[in-house]
């Protein structure tokens, strides 16, 4: 018995070594590597441990929540953190209420923020997954935040709505985002993106560094 265990534990190294060098050989990122070396030990090990079904199902749904919508929008969950809040607020006008949305809100932290440090002002959020939006909405229900959260596409939203559109999505949302805004956003509005810049635009703003080193980029219209 140990015997096969030990040959089905050289088994799955040998196939985490083979992966692994494929993948290398294919110039995949470094990091796929690792994924590929240890996937099937860490499989094994799983299998070993004789976890009940009903937590991997658990797990699916959560992950399912979370990032369902990647596929359609290219944008993962990846929240933004409260160095950026600060600089974000910071870079609304101060003089005149504003009406802010943040684009792809996830948990909604940065939009009650805002909604909490302007109560003069108009703040909304807008999420497509399905748990970052009910996650945000509970919180800004029992925080009693004036925050407004909004589910679905922010491209079928209207950004002439608002004087300020706050958004942290990846490198392939940008350019759909740009000409979104470009398109609908009226003169004197703002468009800021947190560590992604348009390739080709020069941002109006571009020294909002947070303290984590990303820049807030910005551009006028």
């Amino acid at each position: 018995m140990i015997g096969l265990q030990l040959a089905v534990l050289a088994g799955a190294v040998l196939q985490g070594a083979i992966a692994a060098l494929l993948t290398r050989w294919r110039r995949l990122a470094p990091w796929w590597s690792w994924i590929q070396l240890l996937f099937p030990i860490a499989l094994l090990a799983t299998l070993a441990l004789q976890i009940p079904s009903w937590i991997f199902l658990a797990a699916f749904l959560l992950l399912l929540g979370l990032y369902w919508t990647v596929f359609q929008t290219q944008v993962p969950f990846y929240p933004s953190g409260t160095a950026t809040w600060q600089v974000v607020a910071g870079l609304l006008p101060a003089d005149r209420p504003v009406r802010v949305v943040d684009v792809g809100s996830g948990l909604g932290g940065l939009v009650m923020h805002l909604a909490a440090l302007r109560p003069d002002s108009e703040v909304a959020g807008i999420e497509l997954a399905p748990l970052p939006w009910l996650v945000s909405r509970l919180r800004g229900r029992f925080g009693r935040s004036r925050a407004t959260f909004l589910r679905g596409d922010y491209r079928a939203l209207d950004f002439g709505h608002y004087d300020v559109a706050f958004a942290y999505l990846s490198p392939a949302a940008m350019p759909t985002l740009w000409q979104q805004a470009r398109t609908q956003m009226r003169p004197g509005s703002l468009l800021l993106s947190y560590e992604f810049a348009v390739d080709g635009v020069m941002p109006d703003i571009g020294g909002g560094l947070t303290e984590n080193g990303p820049v807030v980029y910005g551009w006028r219209f």
